[in-house]
């Protein structure tokens, strides 16, 4: 017997079906080569078996680079839910299954992807998918009504904005819709009963981008929920389960045409006889299975025997026998066994020659990693291409780092060819070739004599990509944020400018005058009595924000509670601004020398960054280099959720500032931190002369004082430590930048010594919760606030549980995590007890490896854990609330946190966090005592945050933070009441105010109202119809974006995006746009008042107009019939004016004559 030698270039296939073969000595990228030449080699489909889901994702990733573009790749995903699960899988897989079950009947050739897991699962039959397709298609008739009930009957929900696969709405003639198996959602325009036009959409911005002709339809479920399912479930339930069904809830549920979570493990009761994968793929398949498969399925099929063990006795929610809805291992090796197979050993050697063995004449590759502290950097690439003497490909992983290693190679006098693919490099003959894509490991042909170089091998970590976000509508602004109306729930307290602080009841169409429809927000005061305010007024009323809405005040209607109220706060915030002022003239008066530094340089060392920097973080470097450039010393508040590049923000200042010749020092909370935070920047800054240290209780007292001295010296560049910075001994020659991280963490009183610093230094501070106080001071203007909140590619939001202690629910969390291959956090913050609830997680999941880690653990030992933790060598860490500044660990994608009622908003949002870094559902479960045990605060702290699911929302958060914590002072403690009294939005702008006057020199006017525009009356219909939007939430965003526009180019963007979203703009809202637009007019000539009617108008000037009065006297004299002064104010003007167009014309043309510019 001998063992048959190959290529994995022309790879040997099994002659027939149910012949099998082994492969063997296929290290790193030559496995994935060997299984894509397969595929082009073989007439028929292959099926590719992974041993999990992270293996089918990297094959999958792996597999677009070396196969051709005509070949299809398809995946059937893991659900990533346990056996008998209560919970069902994300939209996202269900649609990308739902969409490669569809596609594998038409395809003949291609290559289909399964873990093992999935490959155990009991499907719908073929025809069910191939008998629910749909194609609508540009022309198609469309009954509106009866598709909506189509798709409710396909397993559609019907929402109001359509955001995720299996979604549709429906707003007059346009239907938005999310179908299976698309990767865009599309917008369906009709006109009449006929599909006018298709495009596709952005679900983040709601805009449309492209048109397209056609879309194909297929179900939102794997099994139907139409009547007839309905019908078929019911029977076949009765038929498996004895006793009364309506005891049952999965049954109660799906009888109400109701679809609840975990209905996928009763998928067989949907149909008289169910499918396997087998019986999707066409005879001619060839089955190449990569790993250890046996194992594999002998594991899973453990757990799913095991849970049905658990679960079998539950009533309510009864299970089917592990047979009914799963193939066991011997099964799934019989119908294998029935296709021309292939077993993949990976690098290993054939144990004894055998007449199926086959071996490859493939190698691995040598270390080729860059070196910093080598010269050069890259000297063993360098060696490797001397002397390997066949050709090279190099492949990086994104256009962005290909062109930084070109560069790189360049200077080294190294001339790569760029290629496109990997196909153009294997027929062309270039010696070095250059190219993109993502491997992990590379591999030496040596038959060929040719070596495959991932750009992972020479940098030593993985660059992840991620995609750029496009956010249309510029900045994400700080104040919109806490002003929007976005979360306003009926009864929720809001501020109106003239009226005080009242409850938000809703929007109310009301008839007014002559048959005249206005929509109105309906506010609650003080003894039941009710204001009505025209939409066209919305930019007078804000959210309240300063305490709980149960303890906000409420004022009455027309008494002079509220002029009080706000007179006092005016005051005081006069003494705010005056003391304010005084810190910050300080700082302004005070200049310091540019930081110049070589513009090459600087870009050399951002192009090194391994990631794409996200829009967000784009502006937020911006920020800061045009802040170190100014003669006037920074002071910027970075604030960006964890884990959205906070760090190269503060990496990048610090490099201009060692550049310029200052020294850098980083003030990090934790020695955790500090360590952590030591490693990252002697990475960034390797290859560059610049020395870094840290102080922190790694060191001996021997080190700590080489390092003062090197520092008082100036030859130290850059000090990372705790506060310990801040100690008398540690004495900078020429301190330029201060950068502190994690703000929320530090106390008063090192907050105050920072503030001594602040006049004279630059400070950059970064945070994911931003406290109050500091939020407070980046609003009022005093210090300059960045948001990062673009969360880089497909983070899903964290999905968060509030529950009290339950082993049950414990160990599902831990199991669901542990089989998708994921690591759990498990947080419980006392030292005392934390080896005891280590081992009852044991106990609970006695598969798992589980570890503890604490801040009073020796500093190594404590590192060498999480670092563990980091490499996956365990995957369950009990912890306390350390890592809440720790190492990100992208595998990590649950967190338990026991007493969560205990830790504070921010500190709950920075925990929760620390999963969902990749793109796997994270899940954050939040232990807490009985809700009596609760107190109010707690109570609220975790309404909060289970309510903002978002990614990015740590600044909602907050603001939120504002009004549990009763607004955090900006100076001290007086001004809470303040605060409380007339709410935060308020009062920011009263200090505002009051600073700009002291500004200007002026003494603040304290009761001249915030004059926040003008009010415009032309008696015409001007509202958003209850037809064209009927979503009350949106409505009301609209109205405030419309009255808040800031010019009129702001309201044509919004009114394109209406048009854009919703459809052509009826009547009413034509004139809402009209109005605004006078509105914005008016408001720059210093009018208060705009009325029109039938007969004429008046318009109303405020005490100092921008008007020139000589306009007004022309006027006057050239048409005395219909201009007249009333007093000094009111400028009457009379005219027939039935007609609303020529109503809203005519008051534009007299606005336009008044301003310095012709109308429009």
């Amino acid at each position: 017997m001998s063992v048959t030698a190959a290529s994995p270039l022309k790879p040997v296939l099994p002659a027939k079906a149910g012949q099998r073969l082994h492969w063997y000595r296929l290290p790193g990228a030559s496995a994935v080569l060997a299984l894509a030449r397969a595929a082009e080699q073989h007439t028929g489909m292959v099926l590719a078996i992974t041993e999990n889901s992270q293996q089918a994702q990297q094959l999958q990733t792996e597999l677009r680079f070396f196969l051709p573009e005509q070949l299809p790749t398809l995946t059937l995903p893991d659900w990533e839910t346990l056996p008998y699960d209560v919970f069902s899988p994300h939209q996202d897989i269900v649609s990308e299954r739902i969409a490669s079950l569809y596609r594998l009947p038409q395809t003949k050739r291609g290559v289909l992807i399964v873990p093992v897991a999935t490959l155990m699962q009991r499907l719908a039959p073929p025809s069910y998918l191939q008998g629910h397709g749909l194609m609508v298609k540009v022309g198609d008739a469309f009954d509106l009504d009866g598709m909506a009930v189509r798709l409710e009957q396909a397993g559609y929900r019907r929402v109001s904005e359509v955001m995720e696969h299996g979604e549709f709405a429906v707003r007059g003639s346009l239907v938005d819709l999310f179908p299976m198996g698309s990767d865009v959602p599309y917008r369906i325009d009709l006109f009449d009963d006929e599909v006018d036009s298709i495009r596709t959409f952005d679900p983040e911005t709601q805009r449309t981008v492209d048109k397209v002709e056609r879309i194909e339809l297929l179900p939102a479920r794997e099994f139907p929920v139409s009547e007839a399912g309905i019908t078929q479930f019911r029977k076949a339930y009765r038929a498996a389960f004895e006793g009364d069904p309506s005891r049952s809830l999965i049954y109660r549920e799906v009888s109400a045409g109701h679809i609840p979570n975990g209905i996928e493990y009763y998928l067989p009761l949907f149909f008289e006889q169910t499918a396997t994968l087998f019986d999707y793929l066409p005879d001619d398949t060839l089955a190449v299975r990569l790993g250890r498969l046996d194992e594999a399925a002998t594991e899973v099929w453990r757990q799913i025997q095991l849970r049905y063990e658990q679960r079998r006795h539950d009533l309510e929610r009864p299970i089917l026998p592990p047979a009914r809805v799963f193939l066991a291992p011997d099964e799934v090796r019989q119908q294998l066994n029935e296709l021309a197979q292939v077993l993949c050993f990976g690098a290993a050697e054939p144990e004894a020659p055998t007449a199926h063995a086959v071996s490859h004449a493939v190698r691995e590759l040598p270390d080729l990693s860059f070196d910093p502290h080598l010269d050069p950097p890259s000297g063993r690439l360098e060696g490797f291409l001397r002397e390997f003497d066949g050709r090279v490909l190099l492949v990086a992983e994104t256009a962005g780092r290909r062109e930084a290693l070109l560069e790189r190679l360049y200077k080294r006098g190294i001339r790569p060819q760029p290629v496109q693919r990997w196909q153009e490099f294997a027929e062309g003959d270039a010696r070095l070739g250059l190219t993109v894509g993502v491997l992990e490991r590379g591999a030496v042909l040596e038959e060929q004599r040719l070596a495959i170089v991932p750009e992972a091998q020479l940098y030593g970590n993985r660059a992840q990509q991620r995609r750029r976000r496009q956010r249309r509508g510029g900045e994400r602004d700080p104040e919109a944020i806490i002003r929007d109306l976005t979360d306003l729930t009926i009864g929720a307290p809001v501020v109106h400018e003239e009226h005080g602080v009242g409850r938000y009841l809703g929007l109310q169409t009301l008839t007014v005058g002559d048959d005249l429809r206005q929509e109105f927000l309906t506010l609650e005061y003080a003894d039941g009595a009710k204001l009505y305010v025209p939409v066209s007024s919305l930019h007078l009323i804000s959210r309240y924000t300063g305490m709980d809405g149960d303890h906000a005040p409420l004022h009455r209607l027309g008494s002079d509670q509220w002029e009080k109220a706000r007179r006092k706060a005016a005051e005081k915030a006069r003494d705010v601004a005056a003391e304010l002022l005084d810190i910050y003239a300080r700082r302004e008066a005070s200049q310091r020398p540019i930081y110049r530094f070589s513009e090459d340089d600087y870009q050399a060392f951002a192009d090194a960054f391994p990631f794409e920097e996200t829009p967000d973080q784009e502006a937020a470097i911006a920020a800061v280099l045009a802040d170190m450039r100014s003669p006037r010393p920074m002071d910027r508040v970075v604030c960006g959720d964890v884990g959205f590049g906070k760090t190269e923000v503060a990496m990048r200042a610090a490099f201009v500032g060692v550049a310029g010749g200052r020294q850098v020092a980083v003030m990090v909370p934790t020695t955790l931190l500090a360590q952590q935070h030591y490693q990252n920047f002697t990475d960034r800054f390797a290859g560059w002369p610049i020395r870094i240290e840290v102080l922190s209780r790694f060191r001996t007292a021997k080190e700590v004082n080489e390092v003062l001295a090197a520092l008082a010296e100036g030859k130290v560049d850059i000090l990372i430590g705790t506060h310990k910075l801040l100690q008398p001994t540690v004495k900078f020659k020429d301190l330029g930048l201060l950068i502190i991280d994690e703000e929320h963490r530090f106390g008063v009183r090192q907050k105050e010594q920072l503030k001594k610093l602040r006049a004279n230094i630059d400070v950059l501070t970064l945070t994911a919760t931003p406290i109050p106080r500091t939020l407070n001071m980046s609003l009022s203007g005093l210090r300059d606030l960045s948001i990062i909140a673009t969360p880089p590619q497909r983070r899903l939001a964290v999905k968060t549980f509030v529950s009290q202690w339950d082993d049950a629910l414990i160990q599902e969390a831990c199991q669901r995590e542990l089989k998708r291959g994921g690591q759990v956090y498990f947080l419980h913050n006392e030292v005392e007890s934390i080896e005891k609830i280590a081992r009852e997680v044991e106990a609970l999941v006695p598969e798992a490896r589980v570890r503890w880690a604490h801040g009073q653990m020796h500093e190594r030992e404590l590192e060498r854990v999480m670092l563990d933790f980091y490499h996956q060598r365990f995957n369950i860490l009990v912890c306390t609330t350390i890592v809440e500044s720790g190492i990100d660990v992208p595998s990590a994608n649950t967190i338990i946190i026991n007493r969560a009622d205990r830790l504070g908003l921010a500190q709950l949002h920075q925990l929760r966090g620390r999963v969902g870094r990749s793109h796997h559902r994270a899940y954050a479960y939040l232990i807490v005592p009985p809700k009596s045990q609760l107190t109010p605060d707690a109570e609220k702290r975790l309404e909060a945050i289970a309510s903002l699911e978002d990614l990015g929302v740590g600044f909602a958060l907050a603001s939120h933070d504002l009004e549990i914590r009763g607004a955090g002072e900006l100076l001290g403690e007086d001004q809470s009441g303040q605060i409380q009294e007339i709410g935060f939005t308020m009062y920011t702008e009263l200090l505002e105010r009051a600073v700009r006057a002291l500004r200007a020199g002026k003494e603040p006017a304290l009761l001249e109202p915030l004059r926040h525009g003008v009010e415009v009356d032309l008696r015409i219909p001007a509202l958003l119809p209850e037809d064209y939007l009927p979503d009350v939430h949106a409505r009301l965003v609209l109205y405030k974006r419309i009255a808040g526009a800031a010019d009129s180019e702001a309201l044509r963007d919004l009114q394109i995006e209406m048009i854009d979203r919703f459809g052509l703009l009826p009547p009413p809202a034509k004139n809402l746009f009209r109005l605004a637009e006078i509105r914005l007019k008016a408001q720059a000539l210093g009018l208060t008042k705009v009325e029109a009617g039938p007969q004429g108008g008046v318009l109303v000037f405020s005490e100092q107009p921008a008007v020139d009065p000589m306009r007004v006297i022309k006027l006057i004299q050239q048409r005395p019939t219909v201009y007249k002064l009333e007093g000094q104010q009111r400028l009457r003007f009379k005219q027939t004016l039935e007609d609303a167009e020529l109503r809203i014309k005519t008051v534009e043309e007299l606005i336009d004559s008044l301003l310095d510019r012709p109308a429009a």
